[in-house]
């Protein structure tokens, strides 16, 4: 049995021949060769290298989107626009004093060796970031001498032009991120360009133009090495530097940068003791306000309209000097007593041609036409009546207007006057509100609504909500005026604007243009309109031309107002407290009506139409009595006034209803005093 024993050398008929079947198992594999130390560190490195090169490529990406290059050209503060008035005249200076930039080829040496030798000595050596200036920053503050920044030229121009003023870590490091960043795109020249150019040198100054010309009436290519040095000292603290405020420190910090530039090289000892103080040349004294009511709302629109540059610029507004003039006159002697006042005057087109925003814009910038949300009162059933009309009401149709005395919701007519129906007409110039709400019950609020925003109201307003017809949705004096405009002009809506505007094409208006009132419903509406001025709450107002308005006061006499229009002219009144507490004796019918008439008589130059006189004949019919502040009171047809006791009697019929009112006298002057108003509301 030998042949089963297995044989000591390999089977031969298993030994590869070349070219036979087991050609591939001609030799053993290679042998384990263990790896050896210094092949795990290269490929350690080289994964680390590929690892940083990604994160490289991705911070690239991202500084590209969040840090835009072309950034660092422009002005790091909005420059400077003066808003002129229609007819040219100025009326208000804002923004920063910019100028163009500067080239460091044309600059002397001792302009850019004084920024160099107190900024950043290095400059033209370091990547960006100077270790040594970090070090010995860092050594200054630990061991507590003199706080030293240790941020480059490069590294203040990251942090002006793409970063915060925030003080962390994180900032830090993206400030020296950007840095190194600039320093790859930009040559050192053109960096220090962009720094001297934006740089803040107090007194709203920016940039080493503007200052040159602001402090020494010079440029910056013809400063003086003591100018140059003054200047470069501003650069580390402007607002308390600056030599047009503390010149004793200008000074000091001046001959600090005076040294550093001997110490580099840019100046000799005997070209510094030469040196002597500089004398300040500030020629350009800005005598316009820095803001106004009218310029606070219309600046943000210019800035859209103006060029993003160093150009200083001027942009014509729709205000109109002369009507500004009158708008300020007859609210600052309309004796208010501790009330605020705005007042909003627009072409029917929503030109914006005078504005008060406030009594006194250095007190309280806050702008009561544009910022304010306030309840309009009666002036809000314009858009009930307007509704009511579209709807296919018409002025003689009548409504109920006995008192409500079921439901929830139960509003009062002012001075209790109710009749037991009454007239579309009638009801708008009287200030009916029990008639109001009906009418909003029987239109439907919703088309209510869908007038309002027709008419271009975006405040919020409730649907399901009986006073809604009584104005109780807030909103804002220009937004309400503007809505009036949209009647006077019979086309809507109209948005107020203190630019003009360029005319749409006939393909833009058959597209999206403006609509208009069908001329029944416009006539009907202005017939209403104009009876509540000659016959109705708004006689205060009354004009000797057509004139047209509605008088508004909410719950507790908290608003008043009164707006209309005639002579072309659009004009919102309003009264009330800033803290909204009532006000004392003064509603829409009153003081508000009697500063639209002042304004609109002033306008036109026209005297108002004649009021009627306190002295009466209690016996028989006279003109109606002019009491001041007494609100919405009926008038009808057949008026009798009395006095008895110092009160007014008041007799009137309305649809065949008589009634009767007790009113007391007011004097017109003074006014009575009224709460004192507390801080805007954070709107």
């Amino acid at each position: 049995m030998k042949w089963f024993r297995k044989p000591a050398g390999p089977d031969p008929a298993l030994v590869a021949t070349p070219g036979g079947p087991f050609a591939d198992m001609a030799a053993p594999p290679p042998p384990i060769v263990p790896e050896t130390r210094g092949r795990k560190w290269l490929r350690r490195i080289s994964r680390g290298f590929a690892i940083f090169c990604v994160i490289f490529i991705l911070l690239v990406g991202w500084l590209a989107l969040t840090a835009p290059l072309s950034k660092s050209l422009e002005p790091i503060a909005p420059p400077q626009i003066t808003l002129l008035a229609s007819d040219g005249t100025p009326i208000a200076r804002t923004g920063a004093i910019v100028d163009t930039p500067v080239k460091a080829k044309d600059l002397p040496r001792h302009v850019t060796g004084a920024f160099l030798a107190i900024e950043d000595r290095r400059f033209y050596t370091h990547w960006g970031v100077d270790p040594r200036s970090i070090a010995r920053a860092v050594w200054s503050n630990v061991t507590g001498g003199r706080t030293q920044g240790g941020s480059t030229i490069t590294q203040q121009l990251a942090k002006f032009t793409f970063l915060t003023p925030k003080r962390t870590l994180g900032r830090k490091a993206r400030e020296a991120l950007i840095a190194f960043w600039l320093e790859a795109w930009l040559t050192k020249d053109e960096i220090l360009e962009r720094y001297l150019s934006n740089a803040y040198f107090g007194d709203n100054t920016y940039g080493l133009r503007a200052a040159s010309l602001h402090y020494f009436y010079r440029h910056p290519e013809k400063l003086t090495p003591a100018q140059a040095a003054m200047l470069a000292g501003l650069v580390q603290a402007p607002s308390r530097l600056a030599p047009t405020k503390n010149p004793d420190l200008a000074e000091k910090r001046m001959k600090l940068v005076l040294n550093a530039m001997v110490a580099t090289g840019y100046l000799t000892e005997q070209e510094r003791a030469a040196i002597r103080t500089p004398r300040i040349d500030v020629r350009s004294r800005n005598t316009l306000p820095t803001g106004t009511y009218f310029a606070d709302w219309a600046l943000p629109e210019a800035r859209k309209l103006s060029d993003v540059g160093y150009s200083r610029q001027t942009i014509a507004t729709t205000l109109d000097a002369r009507l500004q003039g009158i708008a300020r006159r007859v609210t600052g002697r309309a004796g208010l007593g501790k009330a605020q006042v705005a007042l909003v005057a627009m072409r029917p087109n929503g030109e914006v041609v005078a504005m008060i925003g406030g009594k006194d814009y250095a007190a309280s910038p806050f702008n009561r036409a544009t910022q304010a949300r306030r309840q309009p009162g009666s002036t809000f059933k314009l858009f009930v009546y307007l509704a009511a009309l579209r709807d296919g009401w018409d002025p003689d149709d009548v409504i109920d207007n006995s008192a409500i005395e079921t439901g929830s919701y139960r509003p009062k007519n002012s001075g209790g006057a109710y009749s037991k129906s009454i007239t579309l007409e009638d009801a708008f110039a009287a200030s009916s509100n029990v008639a109001a709400v009906r009418l909003l019950r029987q239109v439907g609020d919703d088309k209510v609504i869908d007038m309002a925003r027709d008419l271009g109201v975006t405040a919020p307003m409730a649907k399901g909500d009986p006073s809604l017809a009584l104005g109780t949705s807030s909103m804002t004096l220009l937004e309400l005026t503007a809505a009036y405009a949209a009647v006077a002009a019979n086309s809507y809506p109209v948005e107020p604007h203190a630019f003009e505007t360029e005319e749409k094409g006939w393909f833009e208006n058959l597209i999206s243009g403006p609509q208009s009132f069908g001329s029944e419903e416009h006539e009907e509406i202005e017939r209403m309109l104009r009876a509540a001025v000659n016959r109705g709450t708004g006689r205060a107002a009354r004009l000797p031309q057509a004139n047209f308005g509605k008088t508004g006061t909410t719950q507790d006499n908290r608003d008043a107002l009164f707006v209309g229009y005639a002579n072309g002219l659009v004009v919102g009144v309003w009264i009330g407290n800033d803290d909204n507490s009532p006000l004392q004796g003064i509603s829409g019918g009153g003081l508000p009506a009697r500063i639209w008439r002042d304004f609109m008589t002033e306008a036109s130059g026209k005297k108002a139409a004649p009021q009627p006189k306190k002295v009466v004949d209690p016996t028989g019919p006279v003109e109606p009595l002019d009491i001041p502040d007494i609100g919405d009171i009926p008038i009808g047809d057949r008026t009798r006034v009395g006095i008895e006791g110092g009160d007014a009697v008041i007799t009137t019929e309305i649809n065949g209803s008589r009634i009767d009112l007790r009113l007391p006298i007011q004097d017109r002057a003074p006014e009575p005093a009224v709460p004192e108003p507390q801080p805007p509301p954070g709107n």
